[in-house]
C-alpha cells in the first residue's frame, strides 16, 4: 500500500496556530484575576484603599452571588465612569516606566472589566465636588450603559451580582460557603493590618458580620482579630528607634520598617498562620522573610510554636517588582539579605524590651485566670487557660532591682519588688542567663584528661569535629574527645554531654543543650546571696521572658492585683486594718 508524502508547499499547509480573539483573551484574563468571592473583595477593596477612603463597607450575599463594597473615597466622575470597565483602563499608570514606579494598590487595569465578564456589574460614584453621582451597569465587553444620576455621599459603591452565573462550571466548583467567608475575612484582616487607619465593617444577608474600628498602629488592630490576644501581650516599634541604628546600603537608605510581635512566654500559634508580611500596604507572601521571622524567634518559644509577628515594609518601588502573579500576592524584592537582616534586628530589640505598664483592668483579668487556674484539678493551667498568660509584666532592671526573698522548694526564688511580688523559677532563669553568656563568648578549651566515647559513628564524628572540638581515634571502637567547650570541663557528666552534641544539631544547638545540661539543678538549695546574683544575672539578659526551650521564667503579681484579690479596699471598720 502506497503512502502519500507529506506535501511540499507550505503555502497548501493550514495553520494550527492561530491569534485568539479579543474576547476570548480578555474572558481567561477575567478567569485569573476573579476565582472566588475573596478575589473580588480584594480587588474592590484595593481600589478603595488607592481612593484613600478612611470607611469601607462590605455587603456578602453568598446565596445569590452578590457582593456590594461602598466607600467614602474620591469618587469617579462620569466621564471616568464610562471607560471604568474598559480593559486595561486605568488612572495608576501611564507609560512603560511607570511599571517600575508602582505607588498603588492596583494598575494593571483589569479587575473592573474581569468582573463585568465574570458577573453583572453596577457603579455609582460621586466625587467631592459635584453636586450629584452617576449610577453605570456594564456589558461583559466594559461597555457602560444606562446612565443614570443618583444623589449619593461622595464616594464609590461597587455592586457584583450573579457571580459566575455565566461560567456554571466555575460556579458549581466554589468552595463551601464557610471557606469563601473565611477567604473574605482574611482580605479585610490583611488590608487592615497594612492600613489601620481605616474602619471596616462587613454585613452577611444584611445582617452585621464583622466590624474593625481603626488605629494608630496594627498594634491595636490585632486584638480585634485575635480576642485571646490583649494589647499588653504585644509590642510593636520601627527602625528609626535609637535601638536599630544598622548599615544601610545607599540605595535602600528611602525605607521603613515597621513591626509587632506577640511576647513568647504570652502568645504563640501550633501554625505559622501568622507569620505576616506587608510590603508597600499589601500582605504580600515572601518565603525568605517569612523564614528570616521564624528563625528570630527561635529559641524562645515551645517547640514546635511559631511566633506571632507582622511586619511592614515602606520600600522605593524601584526596588519591587510586583509582575509577578495575577493577584499580586508575590513580588520580587530587591536586597532579600538586608531585609531579612533588617527585620531579625527588629524583633531581636522588640524581645529584648521591657514591658510597659498595664492597666489595672490587665492585672485583674490575670489575676482572676489565675485564680482559676488554681481552682481546676490536675495539672497546671487546666484546660482552655494559658499559662503563658497569667503574669504581669516584669520586673524592669533599669527602674528598679529585685530583691531576693525565700526559696521555694528548692525550685523556685521568691523576690520582692516596689509594686508586687515575682516567682522565678531558677533552673530556666539559669538557663537562660548560660545561654546568652555561651553566644557570646563559645570558647573550645583543651580537656585534661581526654574523655572516651565508645562505639561512636562516623557521623557523630563529624558533628564533634563541625562544632570545632579535637577528636581522634583511640583503640579499637573508641574515640579521645581531646577538646570542649568550656562550661563542660569540669562538668561531671561531660561524657553524657559530649555524646548528646554528637547527636546532630547547629551550633545554636549545642549552646542550648549545654545551657541546659550546666545550669541549676531543681532541688538545688541556695543561699541569699546566690539567688540575689541569679536574679541580677537574669535581669540583664537580652530575651529575659522565656529560656531557650520556650518555657516562661517569670511570674508576677502586682500589689494593686493583691489588693483586689485581699479585698482590701473594703472598709469594713478600723479595727479591720488597712
Amino acid at each position: 500500500m502506497a503512502i502519500n508524502p507529506p506535501p511540499t508547499d507550505s503555502s497548501s499547509t493550514a495553520l494550527t496556530i492561530q491569534a485568539l480573539p479579543t474576547e476570548v483573551v480578555h474572558h481567561i484574563a477575567a478567569g485569573e484575576v476573579i476565582d472566588s468571592f475573596g478575589a473580588v473583595v480584594r480587588e474592590l477593596v484595593d481600589n478603595a484603599l488607592d481612593a484613600r477612603a478612611t470607611h469601607i463597607d462590605i455587603g456578602l450575599w453568598p446565596e445569590r452571588g452578590q457582593i456590594k463594597v461602598a466607600d467614602n473615597g474620591t469618587g469617579m466622575a462620569k466621564a471616568d465612569l464610562l471607560v471604568a470597565a474598559v480593559p486595561h483602563s486605568t488612572s495608576k499608570i501611564r507609560t512603560q516606566q511607570d511599571l517600575w514606579q508602582i505607588e498603588s494598590l492596583g494598575f494593571r487595569g483589569e479587575a473592573l472589566h474581569s468582573l463585568a465578564q465574570a458577573a453583572q456589574l453596577q457603579i455609582c460614584s460621586r466625587p467631592p465636588g459635584n453636586t450629584a453621582g452617576w449610577q453605570m451597569t456594564y456589558t461583559p465587553q466594559g461597555n457602560a450603559e444606562g446612565e443614570i444620576p443618583v444623589a449619593m455621599a461622595s464616594g464609590t459603591v461597587v455592586t457584583v451580582t450573579d457571580l459566575f452565573g455565566q461560567w456554571p462550571a466555575r460556579r458549581q466548583r466554589l468552595p463551601a460557603q464557610t471557606r469563601q467567608l473565611k477567604e473574605v475575612q482574611w482580605v479585610v484582616y490583611h488590608s487592615a493590618l497594612a492600613h489601620p487607619e481605616v474602619t471596616w465593617t462587613v454585613h452577611l444577608s444584611d445582617r452585621p458580620w464583622l466590624r474593625l474600628t481603626p488605629g494608630d498602629t496594627a498594634m491595636s488592630l490585632i486584638p480585634q482579630m485575635l480576642k485571646t490576644v490583649a494589647v499588653a501581650d504585644l509590642r510593636q516599634g520601627d527602625d528609626r528607634s535609637k535601638n536599630m541604628v544598622q548599615a544601610t546600603p545607599a540605595s535602600l537608605s528611602d525605607h521603613h520598617l515597621y513591626g509587632v510581635i506577640g511576647l513568647p512566654d504570652r502568645c504563640h500559634r501550633p501554625r505559622p498562620d501568622w507569620v505576616k508580611v506587608a510590603v508597600n500596604g499589601r500582605l504580600v507572601s515572601i518565603a525568605d522573610l517569612e523564614q528570616g521571622i521564624i528563625q528570630a524567634f527561635r529559641h524562645t518559644l515551645p517547640r514546635h510554636r511559631y511566633p506571632l509577628c507582622f511586619v511592614h515594609l515602606s520600600v522605593d518601588p524601584n526596588h519591587i517588582d510586583w509582575n509577578r502573579s495575577p493577584d499580586k500576592s508575590t513580588l520580587y524584592l530587591h536586597q532579600m539579605d538586608h531585609w531579612v537582616t533588617q527585620v531579625q534586628g527588629l524583633i531581636n530589640t522588640l524581645l529584648a524590651g521591657q514591658a510597659d505598664t498595664l492597666s489595672e483592668q490587665s492585672h485583674q483579668r490575670r489575676v482572676t485566670q489565675l485564680i482559676k487556674a488554681a481552682d481546676q484539678p490536675g495539672a497546671y493551667g487546666g484546660p482552655g487557660i494559658a499559662p503563658v498568660n497569667l503574669s504581669d509584666p516584669l520586673p524592669q532592671p533599669e527602674k528598679t532591682s529585685l530583691r531576693a526573698i525565700a526559696q521555694v522548694h528548692d525550685r523556685y526564688i521568691l523576690a520582692e519588688q516596689p509594686d508586687g511580688l515575682c516567682l522565678i523559677e531558677q533552673h530556666i532563669a539559669h538557663e537562660r542567663v548560660l545561654y546568652e553568656r555561651l553566644q557570646d563568648r563559645w570558647q573550645i578549651v583543651p580537656l585534661t584528661p581526654p574523655v572516651v566515647l565508645d562505639h561512636v559513628s562516623d557521623q557523630q564524628v563529624n558533628q564533634l569535629q563541625r562544632l570545632g572540638l579535637a577528636i581522634e581515634p583511640f583503640g579499637p571502637q573508641g574515640w579521645a574527645v581531646r577538646s570542649a567547650p568550656a562550661p563542660l570541663i569540669q562538668h561531671p557528666d561531660r561524657a553524657e554531654a559530649l555524646l548528646e552534641l554528637s547527636q546532630g544539631g547547629d551550633l545554636q544547638a549545642a549552646q542550648v543543650a549545654i545551657a541546659c545540661r550546666t545550669a541549676l539543678r531543681n532541688g538545688t538549695p541556695l543561699t541569699l546571696e546566690a539567688m540575689q546574683q541569679l536574679l541580677d544575672d537574669w535581669q540583664q539578659t537580652r530575651q529575659p521572658r522565656t529560656c531557650p526551650h520556650g518555657r516562661p521564667i517569670c511570674l508576677t503579681l502586682k500589689e494593686s492585683s493583691l489588693a483586689r484579690y485581699f479585698r482590701r479596699h473594703w472598709v469594713v471598720g478600723k479595727s479591720h486594718g488597712i
